[in-house]
């Protein structure tokens, strides 16, 4: 057996013969021409053959993968009549007068290099498009079809990489699972394998030989795993993984679309809880009501330094557009305890999970929070957004926050920046000094969301981080529950909806329990959306 690890782009587990992708071998050679006006028409006409084919393959993508993934045929159109990639041929084919075929090729090399060579992870996926892109003309000048090899039975497609004009024009019904080389989970190969729900694992390396074609392989998307003439053992492992996802798909099927209703009529939202943008996947993969928490701090925990409004505000957008009016709950940055970051420059304390951390270091560091809001209420117009705040104790907080917000939407106003006006604003209750006033902050938001995790540990008085209390440490505890019951009392005497976002959301024994105390909504991660929303299903 061999293993090889790749990075995944979507889970799910393959089992069936390798099948490599054999393209049409071309050779490009460097030729002198002595009628570079021919040269260049015959360059033109052969890109206006390539613009009608993606226009064919624009209308197919459109019918299997939707508008969204097919624009990048539109987008490989643009490229073509881009001015610096027709002027750079032209160019090389005029003051070198040499053939079409090598000024095209020597052209796709360059902007493939400096796509490549650029920061930006977009911008590095774009290297990907302008090959492709450059491959299709240069197919058309040389008289090769471009074509896929006939597939006879269901197979993982093997291959350096894919480009997406070749992945869209695969017969899906026989398409296993994608294993390649190199691509990255940015590129529209990845984004369009999501898109038609098959396992793909990429980035492999050299490792991945064109000798195992024909072998028998497994794919394993949620580990990034290929294994080549798996033994016994991992393929019955395998099988089973198999089947137990197959199983949740199933789930889905019967589930997607339907309200979340208990036996005897209750209704409760089932939403997610994500870190970041690669989430969203999972989010709709699995049929979430919307977005619970997204724990926005990850974005200062990836960075260097402060992340800007700009890198805020593109993240947020993205998100609130992608849910497509589904609700997204962001909770401000919760720096500090167990997530620390350098460029903070927080001091070293005692007691972390009871010191400066979360609202504590926005109210006193305003500079920090403004940005946030900022970007905050400039994507809420692009979607259903809502903002959360964690590590809330007093009213006072509350008030001060909205002060804050009042100045950032007056300076949002004054330089004519759009932003939304009227956000949703709640405060987790992951503190027994929120539930004791819960009453009064439910007057002054609009929302709450239990954090069970930081409500047991100060519950119970036990730092959920030292091990040797982990007999001690009890979620299901009777104190911790009677907090969430009073907290869910609270907000509903004033009118206010509550949801739990914490670890006990998808404590399935408990979901009955939640059920009974009235609360509106459960929050979990994506991979637990379906067996909590079939567990409702069976609730009285």
């Amino acid at each position: 057996m061999i293993t090889i690890q790749g990075k995944s782009v979507f889970g799910g587990v393959s089992i069936g013969k390798l099948m490599f992708y054999k393209r049409n071998e071309k050779v490009i050679k460097r030729e002198h021409v002595s009628d570079a006006d021919a040269e260049w028409k015959r360059f033109e006409a052969a890109k206006g053959q390539a613009v009608d084919q993606l226009k064919e393959l624009y209308e197919k993508a459109l019918e299997d993968v939707g508008e969204a993934n097919a624009m990048i045929f539109e987008i490989h159109q643009m490229m073509l009549e881009d001015l610096d990639y027709l002027e750079s041929i032209e160019n090389i084919i005029r003051s070198q007068e040499v053939n079409a075929e090598y000024a095209v090729a020597t052209t796709a090399d360059n902007f493939a290099q400096m796509f490549a060579s650029m920061d930006d992870a977009y911008m590095q996926g774009r290297a990907a498009d302008v090959k492709d892109v450059s491959e299709r003309v240069l197919d058309i000048l040389c008289g090769v079809s471009a074509g896929v090899k006939e597939m006879t039975e269901p197979c993982i497609i093997a291959a350096d990489d894919l480009a997406p004009s070749e992945t869209v024009q695969l017969d899906k019904s026989k398409v296993l699972g994608f294993a390649t080389m190199y691509g990255s989970a940015n590129s529209h190969t990845a984004i369009l394998a999501r898109t038609m729900n098959i396992p793909a694992v990429i980035g492999l390396g050299e490792t991945l030989s064109s000798q195992y074609d024909g072998k028998m392989a497994v794919i394993d998307g949620f580990t990034g795993i290929l294994y080549v003439d798996p033994d016994e053992e991992t393929l019955a492992r395998m099988q089973e993984k198999r089947a137990k996802d197959l199983e949740q798909k199933e789930l889905l099927n019967q589930l997607k679309g339907k309200e979340n209703v208990t036996r005897s009529g209750q209704k409760i939202n089932v939403y997610a809880n994500i870190g970041n943008v690669s989430d969203l996947g999972a989010v709709l993969k699995n049929d979430a009501g919307g977005i619970g928490l997204f724990r926005s701090e990850f974005l200062y925990l990836e960075n260097s330094t402060f992340p800007t409004e700009e890198q805020q505000f593109a993240v947020y957008k993205q998100v609130a557009e992608s849910m497509a009016g589904k609700k997204v709950i962001i909770r401000t940055l919760d720096i500090g305890a167990d997530k620390q970051v350098d460029y903070f420059n927080l001091d070293k304390e005692e007691n972390p999970a009871l010191g400066y951390r979360a609202i504590r270091i926005c109210l006193t560091r305003p500079e920090i929070f403004k940005t946030q809001l900022r970007a905050l209420y400039r994507a809420a117009v692009y979607g259903n957004l809502s903002i959360m705040f964690p590590m809330i104790i007093s009213v006072s907080e509350v008030k001060k926050i909205k002060e804050i917000i009042a100045q950032v939407q007056a300076e949002l106003k004054a330089e004519g920046i759009p932003y939304k006006e009227d956000v949703e604003l709640g405060v987790m209750i992951e503190t027994p000094a929120a539930v004791m006033i819960s009453r009064e902050l439910a007057k002054e938001v609009d929302f709450f969301s239990v954090g069970t995790n930081d409500l047991t540990q100060y519950t119970l008085a036990i730092d959920r981080q030292n091990q040797k209390l982990d007999t001690f440490y009890d979620p299901h505890h009777p104190a911790v529950l009677a907090m969430i019951k009073m907290a869910a009392d609270n907000a509903h005497a004033e009118g206010k909806w509550i949801g739990i976002c914490g670890e006990l959301g998808a404590d399935l024994e408990l979901t009955e329990e939640f059920l009974k105390m009235g609360l509106d909504e459960l929050s979990v991660s994506p991979a637990l959306v379906l067996p909590l929303r079939k567990r409702i299903r069976e609730c009285e």
